[in-house]
């Protein structure tokens, strides 16, 4: 499987962007989100999304984010791999203050959305991501250099077993809006390696 942008398409499209054969750039609008439920129930759904199918069952994904101008609560940008308003899931950095960020990871599955954070610096500007597909195993992996990446989260996706969409999404959930530019995006051999150690219980 190949890296090509010509076979990404939108799932829902931003009013402001562009796309080149190196980049895409997205300007968010305000009030736009993806969040299902959980904690105070609060949903919200429509988060530009750019996207390519694949029923491949082996792939890692990589892109490198800026954020750069990103200046309000929850500004954010990622990769995300969206089936469905109720089954989806995404990585990115959202920005707090000026003092910290959240590197995170949300895993939707039947409508309910988690969210696994930790805190880092504010002026870190860029990010690198890693999608690995499994089957219908998924790993979420970030890397500040785009060389040497730290796992974020392994989930499984209830849906995510035949064909499935991933790509990457920028939003503002409040009154924001900044320029989300995503370089540097290619598809590899899956770089999620098999498990190497307890073996699996028996049955």
């Amino acid at each position: 499987m190949e890296f090509d942008v010509n076979k990404f398409v939108w799932t829902r499209e931003p009013e402001n962007y562009s796309i080149t054969d190196g980049s895409v750039q997205i300007t968010t609008k305000p009030g736009t989100d993806l969040w299902q439920r959980t904690y105070y129930h609060f949903r919200n759904d429509n988060a530009p999304v750019f996207q390519m199918e694949t029923e491949e069952k082996f792939f890692s994904f990589v892109v490198k984010t800026d954020f750069s101008s990103a200046h309000h609560r929850f500004d954010q940008c990622g990769i995300v791999m969206y089936l469905d308003s109720e089954n989806w899931l995404k990585s990115s950095v959202e920005y707090e203050n000026e003092e910290f960020q959240h590197l995170g990871s949300v895993v939707t599955n039947h409508g309910y959305s988690d969210w696994a954070t930790t805190a880092i610096n504010a002026d870190i500007r860029t990010m690198w991501y890693r999608f690995s597909r499994r089957e219908d195993d998924y790993c979420m992996e970030c890397s500040q250099d785009g060389v040497h990446y730290t796992q974020m989260r392994i989930c499984h996706m209830w849906k995510g077993a035949g064909k499935i969409r991933f790509g990457i999404y920028a939003c503002s959930p409040e009154n924001s809006s900044f320029r989300a530019i995503f370089s540097e995006m290619k598809i590899t051999e899956c770089m999620w390696l098999a498990h190497d150690g307890q073996a699996p219980d028996e049955t």
